[in-house]
């Protein structure tokens, strides 16, 4: 059901195919779970490039305000999708009586992890990009460079604790829960700043 490899290599192939839409994309995601992997991601890549634009400069006020309002509204996707991750992980392993309720709870679930796959497969990509920079003042190349193997090295790590996670959540030594994000600013009944305004626009 789950690897991480597997996760890695498909965030990696749509990363590139999504920068470069002419370039030759991967094998179509065969199952609903590498779907849902490739949604999460996609929201991740359009993530990147929205804030990207909220750092451009001379970017007007209104701009700003709009770009902000379209990061909002991804965030919100991204996190929604990475909990569907787990509720798919979830509703798998139910039939099998998994995860063990007595298992030690790990603090991270695996769409978390999952999450944050995502955003090492855009650093690595942008990151590569600044280190092959035809233009690049003197030292970026090697800076970026130096970035590059740390960010592998961190993924490696983070593929492989998920892969561990798995594992022993399968062999009922660990176990994981649904951690709902419960995001409140994209909510007009709980975000003062949204609330407050209209109610008194009504007022008026």
């Amino acid at each position: 059901m789950l690897s991480a490899d597997e996760i890695v290599r498909l965030q990696d192939r749509e990363t590139e195919s999504a920068h470069r839409p002419g370039s030759a994309s991967g094998p179509t995601t065969a199952s609903d779970w590498l779907a849902a992997v490739n949604s999460q991601h996609q929201a991740n890549f359009e993530l990147w490039h929205i804030e990207d634009e909220a750092r451009a400069p001379g970017a007007t006020d209104a701009q700003l305000a709009s770009v902000k309002r379209r990061i909002d509204r991804t965030n919100q996707r991204r996190n929604d999708l990475a909990e569907d991750l787990d509720r798919l992980l979830l509703a798998w392993l139910e039939p099998r009586n998994l995860p063990i309720p007595a298992a030690p709870l790990n603090s991270e679930s695996p769409g978390l992890i999952i999450d944050r796959l995502s955003i090492l497969s855009l650093k690595l990509y942008h990151t590569r990009e600044e280190a092959e920079r035809d233009d690049a003042p003197a030292g970026h190349a090697q800076r970026n460079r130096d970035r590059l193997m740390i960010l592998k090295a961190q993924r490696d790590d983070l593929a492989g604790c998920l892969d561990a996670l798995w594992q022993q959540t399968l062999a009922g030594t660990r176990r994981f829960k649904l951690y709902r994000q419960l995001k409140m600013y994209n909510d007009p009944s709980l975000n003062p700043a949204i609330y407050t305004r209209t109610s008194g626009e009504q007022a008026r």
